[in-house]
């Protein structure tokens, strides 16, 4: 398979998520990434259970196969000069250092690319790079926190709530993706390089645009409403006789199919439920009665009923659920790592409906340097 990245090469300077994210999304596009890594290590080799057979977690696998590992001491000035020797070959450079932490070592963005002006350097920050908390570090339930998305996530009777999956970071590592694919075309144009920046506090923002949005314009603090929606009802989780269903008949149509299929037809036409605005309004009053309609029948009933009736509905799944389903073998997203590495989550992207599969497994520490340095 021919991958479109093939020939690209990238420069990743970071761990954790958010910046090997973006480089493991280049590499599976056939990008060739070199991580550089300190002489410890990325600190999410050690980020489990569970590990692999070679002692690195599942974690740090999942984020960095297709790779290659090059240890650099970038305290030590030698170590920054063949870090941009390296430079002088690569297309995109990535680094999700600490804040300040660049420019004290002399690989910051001007000095970086006017050392290398065809260069993509790609910063990822937590907060950004200006702003009176440029200076300060971030993991992503921080921002999860400052950022706003907590407040809005959970039931209105509970305390704020986490997103369980590291939203912020994930989120960041594709911007940080979209971005660079974006410098490289301007490149092509311009035959220049440039600074791509993005952050965990920009993309917090990002996922919470429309409460945002609604304060600027009318000063409306948005609330908690559990699973639900404020603004489309039935549109939220259910008991069912056995597991949970997740309900969402999101305009008037479905909603009168919806009603149908729970044996109160009469509800498509009562004013106080006929149109989706009524049923906001009335929904401390409809929600409790379709709770109590649900309870009657197990899980498996509703999802053939709706399903039927053509009514948008799922099932709540648990993770060993999702993994074991006949829709996930199917997608063929889930891949094995080369030379017996561990099964692990794949690119969600096909090229012409085919999957790319990665090349090599995530490298030990430090297997490449001698490779890619010569030393």
């Amino acid at each position: 398979m021919t991958l479109p990245l093939e020939g690209i090469r990238v420069i990743e300077v970071g761990q954790a998520l958010a910046g090997p994210l973006a480089g493991v999304l280049l590499a599976d596009m056939g990008a060739d990434v070199i991580k550089i890594e300190k002489p410890e290590g990325d600190d999410a080799r050690i980020w489990g259970p569970p590990f692999a057979h070679d002692g690195a977690s599942l974690y740090f696998h999942s984020q960095n196969r297709n790779k290659r590992s090059v240890v650099l001491d970038l305290k030590l000035p030698a170590d920054i000069e063949a870090l941009n020797k390296l430079c002088e070959g690569a297309d995109i450079l990535i680094q999700n250092l600490r804040p300040g932490v660049v420019d004290e070592i002399g690989i910051g963005p001007e000095a970086m690319l006017k050392r290398h002006p065809r260069l993509i350097y790609c910063s990822i920050w937590a907060f950004g790079y200006e702003g009176p908390l440029k200076m300060k570090p971030g993991f992503d339930p921080l921002l999860q926190a400052y950022g706003g998305m907590m407040s809005i996530t959970g039931r209105a009777e509970d305390p704020p709530t986490f997103c369980g999956a590291s939203i912020n970071d994930k989120a960041t590592g594709m911007f940080c993706t979209i971005g660079a694919l974006a410098a490289l075309r301007l490149r092509d144009k311009t035959g220049k390089g440039c600074l791509v920046d993005t952050s965990l506090f920009d993309s917090a923002v990002h996922w919470v645009e429309g409460s945002v949005n609604n304060f600027i314009a009318n000063g409306t603090i948005s609330q908690r409403h559990g699973t639900g929606s404020p603004v489309i009802v039935p549109y939220q989780t259910f008991d069912t006789a056995d597991h949970p269903i997740c309900l969402a008949p999101g305009n008037d149509r479905l909603w009168a199919r919806c009603a149908a299929v729970l044996g109160r037809p009469e509800w498509a036409t009562d004013p106080r439920f006929a149109k989706s605005a009524a049923r906001v309004a009335h929904k401390a009053e409809l929600l409790p009665m379709i709770a109590a309609l649900l309870k009657q029948q197990p899980r498996a009933h509703w999802l053939a009923t709706m399903d039927k009736a053509g009514v948008p509905c799922a099932p709540v799944n648990d993770i060993g659920e999702v993994a074991t389903s006949e829709q996930l073998a199917a997608s063929k997203l889930v891949q094995q790592l080369p030379e017996g590495g561990p099964k692990v989550v794949g690119l969600p992207i096909t090229f012409d409906r085919e999957r790319p599969r990665s090349a090599r497994p995530s490298p030990k520490l430090g297997e490449h340097t001698a490779e890619v340095l010569g030393r």
